[in-house]
């Protein structure tokens, strides 16, 4: 019985430490320029990304309709 008490006190522990960590980090925005242009490029690659590799473009479609090498223009020949 009291291994079963140490096993919930120590998941119990485990749990606090991670919602302390969690909320100690703070959500704050960046500030920054060059930070707001990072996030914006990588919220459009995502935006991207979900195009590309979404269900149907993947099974319903040509292979390089779904394909991610074609829509990023930098990676254009």
């Amino acid at each position: 019985m009291i291994a079963l008490f140490m096993l919930f006190g120590v998941v119990v522990g485990v749990g606090a430490l991670a919602f302390v960590v969690v909320h100690r980090r703070g959500g704050s925005r960046t500030d920054t320029a060059e930070g707001l242009l990072q996030e914006q490029e990588a919220r459009r690659r995502a935006r991207v990304d979900r195009i590309s590799f979404n269900s149907w473009a993947v099974h319903n479609s040509l292979p390089t309709i779904s394909d991610a090498y074609h829509r990023r223009g930098g990676n254009r020949p």
